[in-house]
C-alpha cells in the first residue's frame, strides 16, 4: 500500500504534495510521488527532483520518486495500479462559475480510471 502523488511545481502541486506527505505519515504508509516532464534542461530537472528528495527526506516520510512520462493523469493512474495504491492525492485550481461546470481534463481522467480513492485538494 502506498500514497501516490504528482510532483508540479505549481501552488496546486505543492499543496498535493504537503497533503500527501501527511497522509503518509498518518497512514505509516510509503509516498511514491511522480514527477512531470516538465520543461528545461536534463539539468534543472535533476535539481528539482534533488530538492524534492531532500525535502521528503527532512519531512521523514518514506518515499520513492517516479519518473512522468509526460501524462500525469496517465502516469499516476498507472504508478497507483502498480504500486497498490491506497490514495491518489492530486491538486485542483480555482476556477470560475463558469469554469466549474467542466472540471479539469486530467482530473476526471484521474478520478475516473483511478484503481484507488482520490483525494482533490485546493490550496
Amino acid at each position: 500500500m502506498a500514497i501516490v502523488v504528482g510532483h508540479l511545481s505549481t501552488p496546486e502541486g505543492q499543496e498535493a504534495l504537503t497533503t500527501a506527505v501527511t497522509e503518509a505519515r498518518q497512514r505509516d504508509v510509503p509516498l511514491v510521488v511522480v514527477t512531470s516532464a516538465g520543461r528545461g534542461d536534463d539539468a534543472d530537472r535533476a535539481a528539482a527532483i534533488a530538492s524534492l528528495e531532500s525535502h521528503l527526506a527532512n519531512a521523514g516520510v518514506q518515499h520513492s520518486v517516479v519518473a512522468g512520462t509526460g501524462d500525469l493523469a496517465e502516469d499516476l493512474v498507472r504508478v497507483a495500479a502498480e504500486s497498490d495504491a491506497e490514495l491518489i492525492v492530486i491538486g485542483l485550481r480555482r476556477r470560475s462559475p463558469v469554469g466549474k461546470l467542466i472540471l479539469g481534463s486530467g482530473a476526471q481522467r484521474i478520478l475516473l480510471e483511478s484503481p484507488c480513492p482520490v483525494l482533490a485538494v485546493k490550496p
